[in-house]
């Protein structure tokens, strides 16, 4: 795979971050809020409230997390409207087609644009042909998804209800100053931003060429977080956050 540290619109920051915490081992897949990185129990709620966005507005021109949130909570439900139509525009002689349906395909899952300023770059080419078909999130095996047209640039999706997505090459996010909290899972810095009105979060690597981010809802598995971290840190120079 091709270095990607020469991707352009990034500074080049070596170097590690004195104030993140240490890459202990990170346990096997556990839902996201469990301890990561090696933390005792005790320290569960630091998981959960790893970054305190930055009051008011930034001049990053980074989407706010909410608007990854909606985006992912859009997609869900333009999904599920049309589920509803196939259910309901069915005939009444249509029961042999619904048992050969049961639990299959749920078509391509739409998403929303977002800026993206870097999707395009090696780094992202990169990690996007490198993300795997499947992720494991609490036992449970995610299987990739096909994205509606028009297909976001470097994004990619897994899992039926309530998909996990990852998105490269996003501008920085407002809510990483230098008093952020990092956690580091598999050797990969991560922000963690909780969304006050919903209950999934996203998680952004913010330790390489490029930010990545990893929204994922309520009770999944660390799986995800530990697979991403994986693929990062194989593809990509480690560069410092700030």
């Amino acid at each position: 795979m091709t270095d990607s540290s020469d991707t352009p619109g990034r500074a080049d920051r070596s170097g590690d971050n004195a104030d993140a915490a240490p890459d202990d081992a990170t346990p096997a897949d556990a839902p996201v809020g469990s301890p990561v990185g090696g933390t005792s129990p005790a320290d569960d709620s630091e998981v959960s409230s790893a970054a305190t966005p930055a009051p008011g507005t930034t001049d990053t021109g980074a989407p706010p997390r909410k608007v990854l949130i909606a985006a992912v909570a859009l997609a869900v439900a333009l999904v599920a409207g049309v589920g509803a139509v196939g259910l309901f525009g069915r005939s009444a002689g249509s029961d042999a087609g619904n048992d050969s349906q049961a639990g299959g395909d749920v078509g391509p899952l739409p998403l929303v644009s977002i800026p993206a300023p870097e999707a395009g770059s090696d780094a992202c080419r990169g990690m996007l042909e490198a993300v795997p078909e499947e992720l494991t999130s609490s036992g449970e095996q995610l299987e990739r998804r096909e994205l509606a047209e028009p297909v976001p640039p470097a994004a990619a999706a897994w899992g039926r209800d309530n998909p996990v997505v990852l998105r490269c090459g996003l501008d920085r996010p407002p809510e990483l100053t230098r008093t952020s909290s990092l956690r580091q899972i598999n050797g990969v810095q991560w922000l963690h931003v909780p969304d006050e009105s919903s209950p999934s979060a996203t998680w952004y690597v913010v330790d390489r060429p490029v930010y990545l981010a990893l929204t994922v809802p309520e009770g999944t598995g660390t799986g995800p977080l530990q697979r991403i971290s994986d693929l990062a840190g194989k593809h990509m120079k480690q560069v410092s956050p700030f």
